[in-house]
């Protein structure tokens, strides 16, 4: 029997939502649903919009209130999937 006849498929991991996390905010949990969403640490991202947000005042505070407004917050902390 050739290798693939003996290889399983494995369906494809659903795709990350954007949301807020209450569980781990500092303000609205924004910065911690990206950094969720893109499996990076939070701290960077907290990092990287602060000094964004005095460099391009006030977009990037404006912005940051735009998607607290909008994105939804997460019922329960997700899981990164590999638990």
């Amino acid at each position: 029997m050739s290798e693939q006849q003996h290889s399983t498929t494995h369906p494809a991991p659903a795709p990350r939502r954007l949301l807020r996390l209450p569980d781990d905010k500092m303000i609205a949990g924004v910065c911690s649903g990206i950094a969720w969403h893109l499996g990076v640490d939070p701290t960077l991202i907290r990092v990287v919009t602060a000094v964004a947000g005095v460099v391009f005042f006030p977009v990037v505070p404006l912005a940051y209130v735009l998607l607290w407004a909008i994105v939804p917050v997460a019922i329960r902390t997700p899981t990164t999937g590999s638990e």
